[in-house]
């Protein structure tokens, strides 16, 4: 559903090497929005003129004018006069405005010393930051687009809670308040996202809101940085990929782990061309833990691995992800193809090949698989349900036995063992490093999805899975 109106701009002119071309432009539309409180003129709020009993509510709150739904007795909005009327149950004390920074301008009646300050037991992962930027960044193709409409959301290790547009970058901020107001979700310690400038206003409404971190594309101004080591917020920004600046508060986030040894000669490979026929939507996109399916694999063959490839016939789902995407060279033959692409374009010998669908891989496990490497063709676990052969390690001497295989229509992995020196490693010298075998543990169907979403906690990647607040 589209948050905002475009106005065709039927005068633009672009100019280009002493060429100019008349064109049609379409841009946002900014609405001044006339604000009565209690049968005063309180203020005029430039915006985005979409939702705006979100934009309202927040907008009071944030002021202190209400502290919930219940002190709101009456909101009225006539679109045509572009005003605004609202009955509180308490008429608010105005003290002197505060005209705010931002497009379009604004103004607050909140100080800074009503932001709250307090210590946070909380840590926040590394790649849940990245994460929900990079699915903000998704949401928000229009301000790359248009550069005129700001986007912000809040979230957590689960993905993205609330997500809102507007003209001005603090309405945004508003929007996300009220919403949560209405849909009763409590902020506390979640996790803000914003594609502009983060302001001393922005650091106060999230601490009013129990934020417990702030992140970026861009800069923060020097108060926002003093405000967010007041208020126990971490504060980071230039957000860009993989990389960001932390200003506040850094030890709120997971500590980097050291760095360890590569393992030589051998390659990973994702498989994520499958069709999903079970899921019906492709597994490898399914939001986990603060990432999708295929962030937790990529990171985990990242840290082990000095080349990843991903086998793909869209690599244009995975841009943020830094690694080569190749298609299949037999094309919708399944897995076994998939196999056999990963393995004819790594640049080493052998390579480590797993599915899309499987985010708890053990790096130990991995290790163990891969000191087999040298003993065969294929090193192959069999865990409690048998044969794991998208959990395995291939040599490039399987790729003549895999073409012959596939060259004759046939596409179960199974045809190419009889050919091939398969070096098994049995389930107990497995559980003795993954006890529960969740390596192999994958989702397959949105039941088991939904089974694993409503799980507690996360055994492998160690992080509690926190449901839908109040």
């Amino acid at each position: 559903m589209q948050c905002w109106r475009l106005v065709k701009v039927p005068s633009a002119i672009h100019l280009h090497k002493n060429q100019q071309t008349r064109l049609i432009r379409q841009l946002v539309e900014e609405y001044p929005l006339r604000l009565r409180v209690n049968g005063r003129e309180l203020a005029t709020l430039v915006c985005s003129p979409h939702q705006l009993h979100h934009l309202l509510a927040g907008f009071c709150f944030q002021q202190g004018f209400i502290a919930t739904l219940k002190d709101l007795f009456c909101l009225g909005i006539c679109q045509e006069k572009a005003l605004a009327e609202l009955r509180l149950r308490h008429s608010p004390r105005l003290d002197a405005p505060t005209l705010t920074t931002g497009c379009g301008g604004g103004v607050s009646y909140l100080s800074a010393g009503d932001s709250f300050v307090r210590r946070r037991s909380v840590q926040y992962r590394r790649a849940t930051v990245f994460s929900l930027m990079s699915q903000l960044s998704t949401r928000a193709e229009r301000y790359r687009s248009h550069g005129g409409i700001h986007s912000a959301a809040v979230g957590d290790e689960d993905g993205l809670l609330l997500f809102a547009e507007d003209i001005g970058r603090h309405n945004t901020l508003d929007r996300l308040t009220g919403e949560a107001l209405f849909e009763n979700i409590d902020l506390k310690d979640t996790l803000l996202m914003s594609s502009g400038r983060v302001s001393s206003e922005m650091v106060i409404k999230a601490a009013r809101l129990g934020i417990g971190l702030i992140a970026s594309c861009t800069s923060p101004t020097a108060q926002a940085v003093q405000l967010c080591e007041k208020a126990g917020i971490t504060l980071i920004g230039y957000l860009r990929g993989r990389s960001c600046e932390i200003y506040s508060h850094p030890q709120q986030l997971d500590p980097a782990t050291p760095k360890q040894q590569k393992i030589a000669g051998i390659s990973g490979v994702i498989l994520a061309g499958g069709e999903s026929l079970r899921m019906g939507s492709d597994k490898s996109l399914l939001p986990f833990a603060g990432a999708r399916f295929i962030d937790h694999v990529y990171a985990r063959l990242a840290e082990l691995f000095d080349e990843v490839l991903i086998v793909t016939n869209t690599p244009e789902l995975y841009p943020e992800l830094p690694c080569r995407k190749v298609k299949d060279v037999y094309p919708l033959q399944g897995a076994l193809a998939g196999i056999h692409s990963g393995l004819q374009h790594t640049g080493c010998e052998r390579a480590f090949v797993v599915g899309c669908d499987m985010p708890f891989l053990s790096g130990k496990l991995v290790q163990l698989i891969c000191t087999r490497a040298t003993l065969g063709d294929l090193i192959l676990p069999i865990g409690s349900s048998g044969h794991e052969p998208l959990h395995a390690l291939y040599s490039k001497s399987c790729l003549p036995v895999m073409e012959q295989v596939l060259d004759a229509g046939q596409r179960r992995i199974q045809r190419i063992f009889r050919q091939l020196k398969v070096v098994e490693i049995p389930a107990e010298e497995l559980q003795q490093v993954d006890p529960q075998e969740q390596s192999f543990r994958n989702i397959n169907t949105p039941e088991e999805y939904f089974q694993l979403r409503g799980s507690r906690t996360d055994a492998k990647l160690g992080k509690p899975l926190r449901k839908q607040r109040r």
